[in-house]
């Protein structure tokens, strides 16, 4: 695997990224878009997939990096659950439902891989900064 210099690299952030987008703008449409107990939780779910993720890259430990790739994973399984009551209350259409759910479960797998080959690569510092210069 290739050395990751920013968590903007990381295909889990990238895919989890464009499941954010898409669930602000499902969520903005007809009755979705007045449930706001719903919409808030289900937006902060996808939002926390790649907050998790970019927040444990920047971590110092590989341990820790390692349990925000955790939680990461357990917030795409709240979008996939949250994704099960959009579409039963028909706030929306299988269509729409079918691709978030995909985008949510490509997440999660590739969020388990990258926590695989993490654990199967131990480093016991992660954070390098080639040239930084601090003033004071």
């Amino acid at each position: 695997m290739p050395t990751i210099t920013c968590f903007e690299e990381i295909e889990a952030w990238q895919t989890a990224r464009e499941l954010a987008k898409l669930i602000y703008e499902f969520t903005d449409e007809g009755k979705f878009a007045r449930d706001f107990g719903l919409k808030d939780q289900i937006r902060r779910a996808a939002v926390s997939i790649m907050s998790n993720i970019a927040e444990g890259f920047e971590s110092q430990t590989q341990a820790q990096f390692v349990r925000y790739l955790g939680v990461a994973k357990a917030s795409a399984g709240e979008v996939r659950a949250q994704l099960y009551v959009s579409r039963d209350v028909n706030y929306l259409t299988d269509e729409k439902f079918f691709k978030l759910f995909q985008m949510a479960e490509k997440a999660s797998r590739q969020i388990a891989r990258f926590i695989s080959y993490l654990e199967s690569h131990p480093q016991t510092r992660r954070v390098k900064e080639d040239s930084a210069e601090y003033e004071v």
